[in-house]
Formats: structure tokens, C-alpha cells, sequence
């Protein structure tokens, strides 16, 4: 009997056939077991099939993983932006408050609050401007006390005889000479304070420092 390359035999009654896809056991189980060739290649298929399979998952982790790192760089960004003062392009100030010396009386006239520049660049006080809220009551602008008119006005505020407000000097935010913000009924007022920078040219303006001092 004759055998070609790759051929199984197969067993009918416990006699070989020859069958090109694989061997028969007659009176037993009947199973086929596939040539050596047929089984490498669906070995290879199956390899291939799985490789197939597992592709998706890479790309979608791939995914996940870059949308992950974008958030996170956009997240950062807009975490400086809001770190900036109001308005596009100001430099960042930090500033701190104290209570200003002397009780608050209901004259008027009284001297409410200091207020000093922690961080910042170096601001002209033509370019300042300053206005407060006291116990939640209505707006006011204040005024440079060199130029406040006695009749009036709200409130203004003094400085170091200088050109500049740098850091570490204080301005002191007052009454108007016969205004009563804060008549020390309750024995201290909030004054809510917004310092702004004016627009020159194609220098930006805005708000520069809002904080909440108390008088008292």
C-alpha cells in the first residue's frame, strides 16, 4: 500500500484508509484528526484571530489614555487663566488688610482700613482706582484725599507721597470728611473693597484685588 506525503490513514473494521483530511477510527469514535499542514494553518488563524481581537482593545485604551493626557493639559491651562487677575493681560497682585487705627464714630471722617500690596508689579497711582462696599450698602468710588471736596464725598484714600504703589506699601481707605459709612453701632462695619487698574492705550484694565476688610 501506497502512502502519499502528509496523508493519515484512516481505520474502517480495522482496516487503513487513506483520506486527504485526516483518519477515521471505524468502530470507535469516528473522530477525525486533521493533517499536520491543516492543523499548523488553523493554529495560525487562530493567532491571527486573537491578534484581530485584542487590536480594538490597544486602540481604545490608546484612546482613553490621550483623552486622559489632553484633560489633564487643558485642566492646567484653564487653572492659569483663572489664577489671573480680572482681565486679560494684568499682572498678578495679591494684597492684604488691617483694621486702621481709631474707633469708627458716627461724625464721619473716620479712617476705615489699610490696605497693602503683597505681589505685584509696580502700579501709577494715576491708574488706581478705588471704590467699597460698607455693610452691604451701596457702592462708592473714592477719591485721592488731596483732591477730595469736603462736600460730598463718600469715602477716599491716601498714599505714600510717591509716583508708583509697590509692594509692601499700604493705601488707607477713609470716609468722606461728612460721611457716615460706618457709624460703630454694631462696634465694626465689612467694608468690601475692589481695586481696579484703569485702560491705557493698549494697556489692559480691570479688576486688580477685591477683598473684605473690617472697621472697627
Amino acid at each position: 500500500m501506497r502512502w502519499s506525503k502528509g496523508a493519515v490513514p484512516r481505520f474502517f473494521d480495522g482496516k487503513p484508509t487513506f483520506a486527504g483530511g485526516g483518519v477515521k477510527y471505524g468502530r470507535c469514535c469516528r473522530e477525525v484528526i486533521p493533517q499536520r499542514g491543516r492543523r499548523t494553518q488553523k493554529m495560525n488563524n487562530d493567532n491571527r484571530n486573537e491578534e484581530e481581537a485584542v487590536s480594538p482593545v490597544i486602540a481604545t485604551i490608546l484612546m482613553v489614555a490621550i483623552t486622559v493626557v489632553l484633560a489633564g493639559v487643558l485642566y492646567v491651562w484653564a487653572s492659569s487663566l483663572a489664577g489671573d487677575s480680572t482681565g486679560g493681560g494684568l499682572d498678578k497682585f495679591q494684597f492684604d488688610d488691617r483694621d486702621a487705627a481709631g474707633d469708627v464714630t458716627a461724625t464721619g471722617g473716620d479712617d476705615l482700613v489699610h490696605v497693602k500690596m503683597m505681589q505685584g508689579t509696580s502700579l501709577s497711582w494715576a491708574l488706581l482706582e478705588v471704590s467699597i462696599v460698607a455693610d452691604g450698602g451701596t457702592m462708592n468710588n473714592c477719591v485721592e484725599a488731596s483732591e477730595a471736596d469736603a462736600e460730598g464725598l463718600k469715602c477716599t484714600y491716601s498714599y505714600v507721597d510717591d509716583k508708583n504703589w509697590d509692594v509692601s506699601e499700604e493705601i488707607t481707605i477713609s470716609e468722606g470728611a461728612n460721611a457716615d459709612l460706618c457709624d460703630g453701632t454694631e462696634g465694626f462695619c465689612e467694608i468690601a473693597v475692589t481695586l481696579s487698574k484703569k485702560a491705557v492705550g493698549d494697556n489692559d484694565g480691570g479688576v486688580i484685588g477685591e477683598l473684605t476688610a473690617t472697621a472697627q
